[in-house]
């Protein structure tokens, strides 16, 4: 949907130099962090060229991989991993150039799910092939339902609860995907199986790290070595509801624990005290939304809980434009504490869970959102927006 790429990038290193006084230097790559000597080691990648480079404070944010299945053909030439910008370019690429016909995403997360997406746009077969029942694992199975539906309405052919063989490759590329239940013929594969930190070189200088092998940082995001902060998707977070560690790799996150490590290295003074997880998707016509602990997560924990799930409408039904959406909320079953919220939906649902984030910050209760005094006008919601609508239901049986 974008013509330009360099319409999605935000900064230069051009524009770090200019205007921020900062030497950004991209095409070097940090090998080894030397604690005890205060120093990095740097590699120039276009010249193989070596040398250590002193610090007073060193900031890691070395990000996330896309996980890749160890599997037989794994390496093939046409599978793709999509976590940065690059490899989006490299993909864009790949589809103008050799004009593939058949495409199949591995996993149906966010990655996997919004590539489908443009895959479809750009007129390519798509297959998926997901492991679970349902796509979208970070919402409850009923939720990840209509997310499914959503996907087969535009043309993506659904494999749920198939696992990955292997590639069939000739010639080192990618022939056809190999599940446990049959061969599917692709001339490329999206790898959207999720990420992991990208934490070993924090990790073999010595520096501890905590969930999923994510960075231990504490809330001013400093590691357990004094100077040294980390930020961004390398990193270990705390959930706000769960009260646990938490690891989630979101831009949103990401950006406010870089600011918060930015401040401190600064000398001034800032926490990042954690998150809820939430986070938003777009799958061609449908929102899909998400906050807090979902079931699966609060059955983990062994917490009472109660859930309630309505379906509404985006607008008032008369006014023109208005869509379906579907709204879910939980809450501990004794106290009314909102515990988690989930959305689908047509235009204009997905930004409504921004009102369960703010009251799972705020620690509300189902029966104090239901008081909340939200705006209302036909353009833009019922009189009783869905989400209020949502959490009276879950009050009832509280």
């Amino acid at each position: 949907m974008v013509d330009d790429v360099a319409s999605l990038v935000a900064m230069t290193p051009e524009t770090f130099r200019k205007e921020r006084n900062i030497d950004a230097r991209i095409l070097h790559e940090v090998t080894e962090i030397d604690l005890k000597g205060r120093r990095v080691r740097v590699r120039r990648l276009d010249e193989t060229k070596e040398w250590w480079e002193s610090f007073d404070q060193l900031m890691i944010a070395t990000g996330a991989l896309p996980i890749r299945p160890e599997v037989p053909g794994a390496d093939a030439q046409g599978i793709y991993g999509v976590n940065t910008l690059q490899s989006g370019i490299e993909v864009r690429q790949v589809v103008d150039r050799q004009g593939p016909k058949r495409a199949v995403i591995i996993g149906g997360g966010y990655i996997g799910l919004e590539m489908a997406e443009a895959l479809v746009r750009r007129g390519l077969e798509v297959a998926l092939v997901e492991r679970t029942p349902q796509v979208m694992n970070t919402l409850d199975p009923d939720m990840g339902e209509l997310v499914s539906e959503a996907l087969m309405a535009v043309g993506v052919t659904l494999y749920r609860e198939e696992s990955l063989q292997g590639f069939e490759v000739g010639k080192g590329r990618l022939q056809a995907v190999v599940t446990d239940k049959r061969t599917l013929p692709a001339d490329m594969v999206i790898l959207g199986m999720g990420v992991r930190p990208n934490a070993a070189l924090a990790e073999k200088a010595g520096i501890v790290l905590g969930e999923r092998g994510a960075i231990q940082v504490d809330e001013r995001q400093q590691t357990n070595v004094e100077g040294v902060w980390a930020a961004g998707d390398c990193v270990q977070s705390f959930h706000l509801v769960s009260r646990r560690p938490f690891y989630v790799a979101l831009a949103t996150v990401a950006n406010k624990q870089g600011h918060v490590a930015g401040v401190n290295i600064g000398g001034g003074s800032a926490a990042f005290p954690g998150v809820v997880g939430t986070a938003v998707s777009k799958i061609c016509t449908v929102e899909v939304a998400r906050t807090g602990l979902q079931e699966r997560e609060l059955q983990q924990l062994g917490w009472e809980y109660v859930s309630g799930k309505i379906e509404g409408r985006t607008r008032v039904g008369y006014y023109p434009g208005g869509g379906r959406i579907t709204v879910k909320a939980l809450a501990e079953k004794k106290s009314g504490r909102l515990l988690g919220g989930q959305i689908v939906g047509l235009e204009g649902a997905a930004k409504r869970i921004d009102i369960f984030a703010t009251a799972l910050h705020a620690g509300l209760t189902v029966q104090e959102m239901g008081n909340l005094d939200l705006s209302y006008a036909p353009p833009y919601s019922p009189v009783s927006d869905p989400v209020l609508v949502a959490v009276r239901h879950v009050a009832k049986s509280i």
